[in-house]
């Protein structure tokens, strides 16, 4: 499960992704848009920043912009930069290994296998998804919504 601070993580480059390539985005406007607590954003788009997914712009018509196209976001850098490692244990993170303290021989654990596994088909996901794909998600459900306004719209005149 990722975290609410991931969760807004996503949310906020979301906002960021929509406004890709048109300046500097305040963050007042991405708390309010996505219901994000102010402090709390503040501390994530810096985290953000800090690992190079983010530049921010100080003074009058500053605020935070992408630094890399939202087609190059992916996922798992964002839930790495935020939560940490992706891997259900360090034994089998990738970027995060750690030896597991109750395990006497990595090689032979039956259970590190299926965390391997494990790993590997949330990764599969969080690798290919960018947020453009965020985008895209998004487009098709303002569609869908207009779709079921225009079906109930035509009933109620029947």
């Amino acid at each position: 499960m990722i975290s609410k601070k991931a969760k807004y993580a996503l949310k906020a480059l979301k906002v960021l992704a929509e406004q890709y390539g048109k300046g500097p985005v305040l963050i007042s406007y991405i708390a309010e848009k996505e219901k994000i607590p102010k402090k709390f954003l503040e501390a994530i788009l810096l985290d953000l920043r800090n690992n190079g997914v983010l530049q921010s712009q100080k003074g009058k018509g500053g605020g935070y912009l992408l630094r890399i196209p939202p087609g190059e976001v992916n996922f798992s850098k964002v839930l790495r930069i935020i939560d940490g490692p992706i891997a259900p244990a360090l034994c089998v993170s990738m970027f995060f290994y750690g030896r597991c303290d109750d395990c006497k021989d990595e090689e032979t654990c039956s259970l590190r296998s299926v965390l391997e596994r494990w790993r590997d088909a949330n990764l599969a996901v969080l690798d290919r998804t960018t947020l453009n794909d965020l985008l895209q998600a998004e487009k098709a459900e303002h569609v869908q919504q207009a779709e079921n306004v225009q079906q109930t719209d035509v009933l109620t005149q029947l």
